[in-house]
């Protein structure tokens, strides 16, 4: 058992070095939109269209309301850079969380069996 616990224990603190390395994050989500304006002879209405764009837009809920942000090319690489990291760090939050869970399953039954009785 000591060593199923050490296992865990290496792992749990493998996890933590990855936080080390995480950057900045951001909630939310990145798309990319393409329009048509609508314009008589314009490029959008070519046959093929040819629309306008690419524009980017981040949008996060925040306290039940939709906040959104137009960005350029430099700022929507940062925000999918960012966004990445966020997605990251959950999947490592979880993966401690399984950890932690098998080595509390552990430490609950040495404590059980080192108890006076």
């Amino acid at each position: 058992m000591a060593s199923r616990l050490e296992r865990h224990e290496d792992r749990y603190r493998s996890l933590k070095a990855e936080l080390d390395n995480l950057g900045f994050i951001s909630p939310g989500s990145l798309v990319v939109r393409e329009t048509s304006c609508g314009k008589a002879g314009c490029r959008c209405q070519a046959d093929p269209p040819q629309r306008h764009g690419p524009y980017f837009q981040w949008s996060r809920t925040r306290d039940g309301k939709t906040e959104s942000r137009r960005l350029d090319h430099r700022e929507a690489a940062l925000y999918r850079e960012w966004i990445d990291n966020r997605r990251r760090l959950d999947r490592i939050i979880a993966r401690m969380e399984e950890v932690s869970a098998s080595a509390g399953e552990i430490l609950l039954r040495q404590a059980v069996k080192s108890e006076p009785e």
